[in-house]
């Protein structure tokens, strides 16, 4: 996601650094295999087809760090997408013009040994293993990149804030409806060992069904695992749902409160593995 000028390095005018994988070490390879293993399997029953489909097609595997060059010329083949490398959390209206370019920015870093279970910012981990896969899937692939066009529209209009809780709620934390379950197609989740099996497992989250107003309007936390998650039904669903111009949506919406993360509302659906109760 994104951040402002004064936290980024200086680097080239789109913020885009040269990955230069030959410089990863050993160790950080073994990093990489260390949490591939892990979220393989927890993520077996979990995941959403369309990201292990993503992981098969683009093969990314345990093997190490993958090399971004050989990533993009599958993705370019599959969804037009392509991975730039950034040296971290970059400007908002870079972030959106890469995300409105189908250029997708990937951080190069890994985490350390030690921080295996929690790091705040993004790495090469949570941002390819994570986000890369769904860049496969033509209609997400879509979203993504009218999220992108959305998000410069929204910084002229003053209401990045309300974009991007939709950013977090579904891009980073979302889960999906299918026939066997709930699923998690949400890359913040996908690459935490803890929150893989929070979300679906344990009693206390929301679980909420997919109103594009209702989640512009919920504030997040970015300390913990998530007191709500928004599920849908697709992602034609979503994609459907965020099509249509915001402009209205965010003068309609300046008259409103916002909601606290863990607000559940009278009128919402609340999901319990899977099925919707009023």
């Amino acid at each position: 996601m994104a951040t402002s000028p004064a936290d980024v390095p200086a680097t080239r005018a789109d913020f885009t650094i040269d990955q230069d994988w030959d410089r990863y070490t050993a160790g950080e390879h073994g990093v990489w295999r260390a949490l591939f293993h892990r979220q393989a399997e927890l993520l077996k029953g979990r995941s959403t087809p369309e990201f292990l489909a993503g992981i098969e097609k683009l093969n990314i595997a345990a093997d190490g760090i993958p090399d971004f060059r050989r990533l993009n010329d599958m993705l370019a083949r599959a969804t037009g997408w392509r991975i730039v490398a950034v040296p971290g959390l970059v400007p908002d209206d870079i972030f959106f013009d890469h995300l409105a370019n189908r250029r997708f920015p990937s951080t190069c870093f890994i985490r350390k040994p030690e921080q295996m279970d929690y790091l705040q910012e993004p790495d090469v981990f949570h941002d390819v293993f994570g986000h890369v896969p769904l860049l496969v899937n033509p209609v997400f692939a879509d979203y993504m990149q009218a999220y992108g066009r959305g998000g410069l529209k929204a910084l002229g209009l003053g209401s990045l804030h309300r974009l991007a809780r939709l950013y977090w709620y579904t891009v980073e934390f979302g889960l999906i409806r299918t026939a066997d379950g709930l699923r998690i197609y949400g890359a913040g989740i996908l690459s935490s060992k803890g929150e893989s099996v929070y979300c679906l497992d344990d009693p206390q989250p929301n679980r909420i069904a997919f109103d594009l107003l209702r989640i512009m309007r919920t504030k997040y936390r970015i300390d913990d695992f998530q007191e709500t998650y928004f599920v849908i039904d697709s992602f034609d669903q979503l994609f459907a749902a965020t099509a249509p111009d915001f402009t209205p949506y965010y003068e309609e919406l300046a008259a409103t409160e916002d909601l606290e993360p863990g607000a559940v509302l009278p009128e919402d659906h609340v999901i319990h593995r899977g099925i919707a109760r009023a």
